[in-house]
């Protein structure tokens, strides 16, 4: 129980959970948000074994503050966990360019920057586990989070390539991809466009509508979701790709041979495009 874990983003959600569930489990947490005084109580009942840090992920001197105070505190970084995110809603002709940047400020280059930040550490230790969460938006498109699936479909991409890069090195990737849970994302945390084309109100409008209508109601529990990021990490042979919710696994399944589909539909144009075999 000597594992020391780094997250970000623990003011609601999954995050929050997350860092109450690993404190309960007997590890030490690094637990961060924008603002501090929205963690307090989670840290106060565990003053031996967590603290509370100021962190916003697009800060590179607030990543670099928090990597420091982690290891002054505990001496190394065994999981970081990068769970901060926002949403927005908008078809993809709708959506801003100022707050898709933003998002992807947040959701992936954030992350990003993070985790460059705590792969010195975990390379000089030869181990660690970074968890990324994404979502199964970053592994099937919707309408209406066109540019919400893009940050995380990089965020998959990344991931993937980071783990094949560290697995020699001792660390271990696993990218966390939820269906609907009961968190803030759909609410608070996700902006939309004030931007309303008509001709999107059968897909777009229809489904941002759906999800918004749906907040509060979605039939995935965040603190079972932190129970099992936890045990993943614990696993001696952990996922690449962690689904969550029977919605996550239903999707995943349906992009799966949705691809098998084309793929063989489409076999002989495909080798065709190389040259001919000697």
């Amino acid at each position: 129980m000597n594992k020391v874990w780094l997250i970000t983003g623990c003011s609601t959600g999954f995050g929050r959970e997350l860092a109450i569930e690993v404190l309960k489990s007997g590890y030490k947490a690094v637990v961060t948000a924008r603002n501090p005084d929205t963690i307090k109580d989670i840290v106060s009942n565990y003053p031996d074994t967590a603290i509370a840090v100021k962190l916003d992920v697009t800060d590179e001197e607030q990543i670099t503050f928090a990597v420091k105070q982690t290891l002054e505190k505990f001496g190394q970084i065994d999981v970081l966990v990068n769970n901060a995110g926002i949403g927005y809603f908008g078809a993809i002709e709708e959506s801003e360019e100022a707050e898709i940047r933003r998002m992807f400020e947040i959701n992936f280059f954030g992350l990003a920057n993070m985790t460059k930040a705590v792969l010195p550490v975990m390379r000089k230790q030869r181990s660690g586990h970074i968890v990324n969460v994404a979502s199964i938006g970053g592994l099937v498109g919707f309408p209406a989070v066109g540019f919400y699936n893009a940050t995380k479909f990089a965020v998959d991409g990344f991931s993937e390539s980071l783990s094949k890069e560290t697995a020699p090195l001792g660390i271990k990737v696993t990218v966390v991809a939820p269906s609907g849970f009961r968190t803030d994302w759909a609410g608070r945390s996700a902006n939309q466009s004030p931007i309303v084309i008509e001709d999107y109100a059968g897909t777009a409008g229809a489904n941002k509508n759906n999800i918004r209508g749906y907040s509060g109601k979605q039939p995935g529990d965040p603190e079972r979701a932190a129970k099992a990021i936890v045990k993943t990490v614990e696993a001696a042979h952990p996922p690449l790709r962690l689904l969550l919710g029977v919605a996550a696994l239903k999707g995943a399944r349906n992009k799966l041979e949705e691809l098998k589909k084309d793929f063989d539909a489409w076999e002989e144009t495909t080798t065709g495009a190389d040259f001919p075999s000697a």
